[in-house]
Order: structure tokens, then C-alpha cells, then sequence
């Protein structure tokens, strides 16, 4: 067990009462500090030619006061306990009264959820293959319907693995707006495409509005059997079965899989679907190799920690709601959406795991964009505006296109030229060409964004999540502040409830009443 929320909080009393140094100060101080504040990991290849991930903390505030006191603070947490629970299939989501296991899908739980997880990756593999080797016909589309995690996880894997070669054109939708999946059905032959369906119960509306007028467009184009080009990724298989889905082309995940951590389960269907099960089998190995660093590495030296250190030192210390992620990469583009999922829904609580309020601001805001278009367009706020906000760099070594290496060298030149910019900023006379400097980034740098890659960099942030909720004392694994507005959407077309003046008046003027 931990220790008592007083000690926790007397922990917290003396990191609010350090100092706090200017980064550039801090560098002064210490001619060591980037050896210090730099971890490499390992994610692929070998001794002799790893391919890495280097995590560069040296431009925030943390010193080595500052580490000394959160690792007080995880251990007065009880976060050894918390990890080896989220590992040994121990009930980490305490108000479902279930574990957590979606490292098990990538090798990293017990072995019984391992061997789980590996028999249903299988059936998913087969099933893949068959597609692949002709069984259900010609396939060249496939349709893939889900919302939140269902659909965030499969459409940033998609967009990022895609980009030289996809086996299988794949259009992700999520939004109940028809639009979406009007788009969809412009871009596919209805004669060559399967639909995925994805819903953890499936029985999530949006999913299964868009599902059904999947089937018929199916049908009012000339397909036989629109079921029989129906895929469904689902916990709740019987419920596939009874909506028509044939049991053969039902791929279960396991209940205690969350939605925004089902990436690696048969909600990747469409990922291993457009880039093949040897790459999504590589996208899992990366994956487990972070899995295998955050269970094994202790304090500062645990990279997934050590960013859950800096979360808490900005939102808590500092007063920063919102943390930006600027990808230098087109191949992540859509990882700020993907990362607002995971962690605004993870940690965006109000009380604790035992139900009392939190003492502190939990998660803030995730935001971002891709560079070098953001520096263009919301980097005037982070340089000279009156926000502190922390800011996460991530690039690749290796370019991801063929083009001139000037393209690519311009692209790493701007991204390490934002971080030391919004560190050392530049005085001036002209107030309005002044930069106050100080301003705290993470840097990421990989060696080459490849499918192991890929998985390492999802899975140390489905980590820091889980780290953070741990310092904070939180479930991160529930998500009870989505349903409110499901249920009220319910009972506007049902008509049997009473709303405020202004609801009801909105109603009337569009056509709801």
C-alpha cells in the first residue's frame, strides 16, 4: 500500500517550495545536464545496429531536486504496486472491478492473458491472409466503422504505415455526420469492398447507424451478400452474431481491452489488413519493447515516468492547462487527435479512484499539430503569448520520402530551432519583437518511423498516461463523462424529458420538436 494522502501531500508542499531556475540557468549550473536528461531506448535491431528512441528533457524545468522529490512521490504512491497490477492482470480499473490488459496483446501480462491474446491474434492472422490469398474475392477497399478509440488508433496506424504501400485502400469513419461516410463510398467499388465493423459492445450508435447504411449500400449496388463482406471487432462476439455478422468473420478482443488501447488487438484488423500481418506483428514488438523498459526501469530512468514527472510538474507547480505535441513528421499528423483521446479521456477526472475529490488539476488540455505548418500558425501563442505551455517535439532521423535531403534537413533544422528558440528566446527593444525565452519542450527523436517504431512511441504514451493517473491517484481507465451527453441525446428523441429554456428552444428551431 502506499503511504497517506498527508504524506503525499507534504511531498508535494516541498516540491512547491523549491525554486525555480531559468533553463538557462539550470544548463549553467550543470555541464552534464543533456547526459543527464537524455534517455536512448532500444526498439529494434540489435547490439551492434539498434534502432532508437532518444527523449530529450534537458529544455524542461526538472533538476535533480526536483526528480528526487517525484520519485518520493511514486514510491509514496505506490506505483511499483500499481505497475506490477497493471502487468499481473490485477484489477487496475477499480469502479468496473476489471484489469487492463492490453499489453498482454503484445506479449507483455500474464500467461494466460498472453496465450489469449496470442490464439485470437491468430484468428485475426488467418483471416487477414485469407482475405489477402483471395478467399472472399477480389478485395481492394475496405470500410472501417468504429468511433473513439475504434477509429483513432486504426485511422493515425493507417496514415502512418501507409504512406509507400497499402495491400488494401482502407477509409477509416468515425462521425455520424452522412458526410463521412458518403466520402467513403466515393472512393470504393462496392463489388471489391468489405466494411469492419468496430464496437467494443456493439451497440454504440454511431457505429451501428453507419453500419447499417453500409449493408445497404452494399445492397443498392448490385452485392448479393451484404453481410457476407461484414467484418466485426468486437468484446461482445454474441452480439455480432445475433446483428447477422457470420460467426467466422467475427474477431473478439478480450472485455478488460479498453477502446483507447485497443490499437493492438482486432481493432487493428484494418491495419494488418493494409500493411500485412508481418508489419503489424512488428508494430507489437515494438510496442513490448517499451513495455519491457517501463516494467523493469526504476525513478528517473524510466522514460515513461520520467515524462509523467514533467506532466506533473508543469500542470500541478506551474499552472499549465493545456500540453502541445508537434509532430515533424506528415506521417504523424494525426497523432495529436490520437493522444487528446488517450489522455483527456484517461485522466480528465474529477475524483480519485476511491471516489473522493482530487486535491489538484488532473489532465490538461492535449493539442497540437504537425510542423512545419503549425510554426505558421499557432507557434506566435507559444513564443510570445502569455501561456506557459510545455511542448513535445517528435521527429525522425531518416526521412519518410525520396525527394531532394534538403526537404528532410529543413524539416529536423526547424523542429530542434523551435525548442532552442522557445528556450533562449531573443530580447529586443521593440516590445513587440521581444521573446521572453523560458519556455519549457520535450524533444523525440527517432531513428526511423517503421512499424516497430511506431508501436514503441503508442505504447510510451498509453505509459505515461497510466504513470500519471498513478501520481495522481486516478482511474484512468473508466470514462463515465461520455455518457451524460449520450443519454440526454437519447431522451431529446424520445420527447419524454424536460430541458432548460434554451435546449428546448434550439430544438424547435432545428426541427427536433
Amino acid at each position: 500500500m502506499g503511504s497517506t494522502a498527508a504524506e503525499q501531500a507534504a511531498i508535494w508542499q516541498r516540491l512547491a517550495a523549491m525554486p525555480t531556475p531559468s533553463l538557462q540557468a539550470l544548463f549553467a549550473a550543470d555541464p552534464g545536464r543533456v547526459e543527464a536528461m537524455t534517455l536512448r531506448l532500444a526498439i529494434a535491431g540489435d547490439e551492434v545496429a539498434p534502432t532508437t528512441m532518444l527523449i530529450d528533457w534537458s529544455k524542461t524545468h526538472l533538476h535533480a531536486d526536483t526528480l528526487a522529490a517525484f520519485e518520493d512521490l511514486a514510491e509514496a504512491c505506490d506505483f511499483a504496486a500499481a505497475r506490477a497490477a497493471l502487468f499481473d492482470g490485477g484489477i487496475v480499473n477499480v469502479t468496473e472491478d476489471r484489469a487492463a490488459t492490453h499489453s498482454a496483446m503484445r506479449g507483455s501480462g500474464t500467461p494466460a492473458q498472453v496465450e489469449e491474446a496470442e490464439a485470437l491474434l491468430a484468428r485475426m492472422g488467418m483471416l487477414v491472409e485469407a482475405i489477402h490469398e483471395g478467399a472472399l474475392g477480389e478485395v481492394k477497399h475496405l470500410i472501417h466503422i468504429g468511433i473513439g478509440g475504434s477509429a483513432l488508433g486504426p485511422a493515425l496506424a493507417i496514415d502512418a504505415l501507409t504512406r509507400d504501400l497499402a495491400l488494401v485502400d482502407v477509409h477509416v469513419v468515425s462521425n455520424i455526420d452522412g458526410l463521412a461516410l458518403e466520402q467513403a463510398f466515393a472512393a470504393c467499388d462496392p463489388a471489391t469492398t468489405l466494411i469492419a465493423i468496430a464496437s467494443k459492445t456493439f451497440t454504440t450508435i454511431e457505429t451501428m447507424t453507419n453500419a447499417a447504411s453500409a449493408l445497404k449500400w452494399l445492397s443498392d449496388h448490385g452485392v448479393a451478400d451484404p453481410g457476407g463482406r461484414v467484418i466485426a471487432l468486437t468484446a461482445a462476439p454474441e452480439k455480432a452474431v445475433e446483428w447477422g455478422v457470420d460467426e467466422t468473420r467475427v474477431l473478439p478482443f478480450p472485455a478488460s481491452v479498453g477502446g483507447r488501447y485497443s490499437l493492438w488487438s482486432s481493432i487493428g484488423f484494418p491495419v494488418a489488413l493494409a500493411v500485412g500481418m508481418e508489419e503489424f506483428t512488428a508494430m507489437l514488438a515494438g510496442a513490448k519493447a517499451v513495455d519491457d523498459h517501463f516494467r523493469t526501469a526504476e525513478g528517473r530512468a524510466n522514460g515513461p515516468l520520467m515524462a509523467a514527472f514533467a506532466d506533473q510538474y508543469y500542470a500541478r507547480l506551474r499552472g499549465c492547462q493545456t500540453r502541445a505535441v508537434f509532430a515533424y513528421d506528415e506521417r504523424l499528423k494525426l497523432l495529436p487527435d490520437y493522444l487528446q483521446q488517450l489522455e483527456m479521456e484517461s485522466n480528465g477526472k474529477g475524483v480519485l479512484a476511491d471516489g473522493s475529490a482530487v486535491s489538484g488539476p488532473t489532465a490538461p488540455v492535449t493539442w497540437g499539430g504537425v510542423g512545419t505548418d503549425a510554426q505558421h500558425a499557432v507557434f506566435q501563442l507559444l513564443h510570445q503569448g502569455t501561456h506557459l505551455i510545455p511542448v513535445d517535439f517528435i521527429a525522425s532521423i531518416a526521412p519518410g520520402n525520396a525527394l531532394d535531403p534538403a526537404h528532410h534537413r529543413n524539416l529536423l533544422m526547424n523542429c530542434l530551432a523551435q525548442g532552442a528558440a522557445l528556450m533562449a528566446g531573443k530580447a529586443a527593444e521593440d516590445p513587440a519583437r521581444s521573446y521572453p525565452g523560458d519556455r519549457p519542450s520535450t524533444t523525440f527523436l527517432v531513428d526511423d518511423l517503421d512499424a516497430a517504431m511506431f508501436g514503441a512511441l503508442i505504447a510510451f504514451h498509453e505509459h505515461r498516461t497510466f504513470a500519471n493517473a498513478v501520481l495522481m491517484g486516478i482511474n484512468p481507465f473508466d470514462q463515465f463523462g461520455v455518457e451524460l451527453g449520450k443519454a440526454m441525446a437519447k431522451a431529446i428523441d424520445s420527447g419524454e424529458e424536460a430541458f432548460d429554456p434554451s435546449t428546448t428552444a434550439l430544438m424547435i428551431a432545428a426541427g427536433l420538436r
